[in-house]
């Protein structure tokens, strides 16, 4: 049996002293999120996600549109058993962005999360936009195109309506949040039952009255795209399964973590998956792939509205849904984007100012209006082209697909340099290639696979993104500067991490949760590691 080398990792894995439980944290978030909340507090975000990419994906992956949503949900697939593991082993808010500090220390963490925020602002963006495009259902002047001369310069087929209002939406979300307003675990519940049982109803009748299988293989083979045009609807499709950070962030926020977290993520992968491949294969059996690009703004109410018996009903009440869950998913990038900012302030990847707390309203002023305004921007620019929501998707499938690369590239590391950890759900398919005395550890095939994979899609977007390979790189060398000039200023290292305590962290916060179990568990391989590595007391990192 062998073993990773001790003398390169003993200042990664170093002797902890075991503390005891402790009366009083700083890390005590409240936990009330149990398993129904737990699931609906990602629904709620990602279960929204296919009201948006069903069109976008139509118009680039056409008669290919299931194809490339079975590939970007086979990866999918991949990225969730990844989160689902980690949330479990570390349940701390900061999601995506915690895991890779924790794997791959300060400088990656913060590529990640500013990665993370990138998607955070775009969802403010793209989902406000999303909502007043389920709304024109209703009232279709606002869908007017227009050409507009600013500066000496001519953008033709603007929808400057869509663009006003979705603005107002913006402004609407962001003071609520500073006043302190938001959607209850109880509201997402709720919200989140009712789209499951409406969605379910409406597939259940489309695939009754409307599903005609010729249709289906005759655009699959007639309208199949180019290369190029499938790679693009592979990256797009990518937006319908971003969502898996909401359940993550909340696990320390989650009673019994160990056991709610993989319950409800694999319920969450799942369901959202058959959706997408459902209403993909749904819509190219109905009606023509150039219908529904030409309605991308409200694709889902256009595919209800046209099944027979109940679409007079169907396409308002789907509109009205979707204009609802989409808006609330918006809402959700702009808290997304206040919890990350304050864990990477903690951990000081980036200046404390961003975590300024209004006295009066005991809300993160300082991030809503900043990164609420980073958002504004996006959709301005965004809005000056001839379709806005794919110029969005464009840099959303950029920053998904970095932060995932990262997340997997910590999974592999962490297996490695951190066994130590219980971890109460692994990844399937795992191959042991070592281990630390009688503590083995695995490789993760599945890991392996999903970073190939979104690997892949990363390289698609870099390739057929003409805006997200301009503008992704760019946000990330902004954030970068940055990170720069708030270390250099802190005296911190520029590339090597700061001080990080994490194993009396984690100690904490299973104490918090409940899972004395794992406590006791992580005490003894802990107390091992020490006596494999022949040092005691000190927690030091």
């Amino acid at each position: 049996m062998s073993r990773p080398n001790l003398e390169h990792t003993v200042a990664e894995q170093p002797s902890v002293s075991i503390p005891p439980a402790p009366h009083e944290t700083e890390l005590g978030l409240r936990r009330a999120v149990g398993p129904w909340a737990s699931f609906t507090w990602g629904y709620a975000d990602v279960g929204a996600d296919v009201y948006v990419a069903l069109g976008l994906v139509m118009a680039a992956a056409q008669g290919g549109t299931n194809v490339a949503f079975l590939f970007a949900g086979l990866i999918y697939v991949c990225v969730g058993l990844a989160y689902t593991e980690l949330a479990a082993a570390y349940p701390f808010a900061g999601g995506g962005q915690f895991y890779v500090l924790r794997g791959l220390g300060d400088f990656l963490g913060f590529c990640a999360g500013w990665a993370v925020l990138l998607d955070f602002t775009i969802d403010i963006s793209l989902f406000a936009l999303s909502s007043v495009g389920y709304i024109s259902f209703f009232f279709p002047f606002l869908k007017t195109s227009v050409t507009l001369h600013l500066l000496g310069v001519t953008f033709p087929n603007t929808n400057p309506l869509l663009i006003i209002v979705a603005t107002l939406f913006v402004f609407g979300l962001t003071g609520l949040n500073i006043l302190g307003v938001r959607e209850s675990s109880m509201f997402n519940s709720v919200l989140g039952a009712i789209d499951v049982i409406s969605e379910s109803t409406l597939l259940f009748l489309g695939f009754l009255f409307a599903f005609d299988g010729p249709t289906l293989v005759r655009q699959m083979t007639t309208q199949w795209p180019d290369p190029y045009h499938l790679a693009y609807g592979a990256s797009l499709a990518i937006i319908s399964f971003v969502g898996l950070e909401s359940i993550s962030q909340a696990s320390q926020e989650t009673v019994r973590p160990s056991t709610v977290v993989p319950r409800t993520s694999i319920a969450l992968i799942l369901t959202v998956l058959i959706y997408a491949l459902a209403f993909s294969n749904l819509g190219l059996a109905m009606l023509p792939w150039q219908s529904f690009a030409a309605h991308n703004e409200d694709p889902v109410a256009w595919l209800a509205s046209h099944i027979p018996v109940v679409g007079l009903v169907a396409g308002p009440y789907v509109a009205v849904l979707g204009a609802t869950l989409v808006l609330i998913s918006s809402n959700a990038g702009v808290f997304g984007a206040s919890r990350i900012t304050y864990s990477m302030g903690r951990y000081r990847l980036l200046p404390r100012w961003f975590n300024y707390v209004h006295p009066r309203f005991r809300t993160p002023t300082r991030t809503l209006l900043v990164f609420s305004g980073v958002a504004l921007l996006e959709l301005w620019g965004a809005g000056l082209s001839s379709n806005a929501y794919d110029t969005l998707g464009n840099m959303y499938a950029f920053g998904a697909a970095t932060a995932y690369m990262l997340v997997f590239v910590s999974l592999l590391r962490l297996r490695v340099i951190d066994p130590w950890t219980p971890r109460p759900f692994r990844v399937p398919l795992n191959v042991r290639i070592g281990g630390w005395g009688s503590q083995p550890i695995y490789l993760p095939i599945v890991g392996v696979l999903g970073f190939l994979g979104i690997s892949s899609i990363l390289v698609m977007v870099v390739a057929t993104h003409a805006i997200g390979r301009i503008a992704g790189p760019s946000w990330i060398l902004l954030g970068l500067i940055i990170y720069w000039i708030y270390r250099k200023r802190s005296n911190l290292p520029l590339i090597r991490s700061s001080h990080h305590d994490w194993p009396t962290e984690q100690l904490t916060v299973y104490r918090e949760a409940g899972e004395i179990g794992i406590a006791e568990e992580y005490e003894e391989n802990l107390e091992r590691r020490n006596r494999l590595l022949g040092v005691h007391g000190g927690a030091h990192e």
